[in-house]
């Protein structure tokens, strides 16, 4: 099968389309055959070298954590799914990686919704399941008033909708350009940087980071401590007593279900959408990489085999 591999850490260019042995499902796992795979900010930090020391990969390496197709093969134990169903969902984080080809081993899956194309579905499982795990670790409920910084990247936008679900007010922090997208979404827009507090108006019940902007101090003073604080991107977290939770790799937070069947639910009944910033196939995977690169990526970059 075709897999988007690099054989050493540097920039966008040591990615290569390469043939390898196609995987098989262990117990408890299912295989498809990949319509469309994420590339999250983590897959280029892993490729670059950033994470060499947290997250280090063996040679060659695959990447790509989160995939929706069509199942193919069917592990031992597995039940209540068939070949030929769609689905979409994640790879066995351990292995920080594997999506990004024809063919992939999930570890964790739903049924995906047919309001959702391939692309976004592809591009859903990863930032959907972050999203929902921060907002159980937040103890998000009706009538919380909850804070997301960079609320219009591939993960704050599902945050925003998937917490407006659970009948929280979501102020989301965004450059100007992006105020309408958020509000379309269901969150109350302000820019993002100094004087935030100002722009917000009084204090919230909590705060979910996706940015990792440097403005984590700012956040704890706005939420009333840094117990009801969560970062995804900071990695100076300690330094402000803040949380710091991540799916990736070897003693990553434990993972549910749960946040996969609530967004295909919500995506059912239209309230649940999933902002794509861009598609490339495999043979452009450089430039995609390069896109997620920026930051400024509104919504979940994707891959097409």
């Amino acid at each position: 099968m075709r897999a988007l591999q690099f054989h050493e850490y540097g920039p966008a260019d040591v990615l290569r389309v390469e043939d390898i042995p196609a995987p098989h499902p262990g117990p408890g796992e299912i295989r498809i055959a990949v319509r469309a795979s994420g590339v999250t900010p983590a897959d280029h930090r892993i490729r670059s070298g950033e994470f060499r020391h947290l997250l280090p990969v063996t040679f060659p390496h695959t990447l790509g954590i989160d995939a929706a197709g069509v199942v193919d093969e069917i592990g031992a134990g597995v039940t209540g799914v068939r070949t030929g169903d769609a689905v979409f969902g994640l790879t066995d984080l351990a292995k920080l990686g594997g999506a990004n080809a024809e063919y992939a081993v999930l570890a964790l899956w739903a049924a995906k919704p047919e309001a959702l194309s391939w692309e976004q579905a592809g591009g859903a499982a990863g930032n959907t399941e972050t999203s929902g795990r921060v907002l159980d670790l937040l103890r998000i409920t009706e009538g919380d008033t909850l804070l997301i910084e960079g609320a219009a990247g591939g993960v704050g936008s599902l945050a925003v909708q998937l917490a407006v679900a659970r009948g929280a007010r979501v102020i989301g922090t965004a450059s100007p350009r992006n105020h309408d997208f958020l509000a379309g979404l269901g969150a109350e827009p302000v820019s993002y940087g100094p004087g935030l507090a100002g722009r917000v108006g009084g204090p919230v019940d909590a705060v979910f980071d996706c940015a990792g902007s440097g403005s984590l101090g700012d956040l704890v003073a706005l939420a009333g401590g840094p117990d009801r604080v969560v970062t995804i991107a900071d990695f100076h977290a300690a330094e402000h007593g803040v949380r710091q939770s991540r799916t990736a790799g070897p003693g990553a937070d434990p993972q549910s279900r749960t946040a996969l069947g609530v967004a295909a639910r919500l995506a059912g009944q239209g309230r649940f959408t999933v902002p794509v910033a861009g598609v490339f196939p495999l043979a452009e995977a450089a430039a995609a990489h390069r896109l997620s690169e920026t930051g400024h990526a509104r919504g979940k970059v994707v891959l097409t085999p």
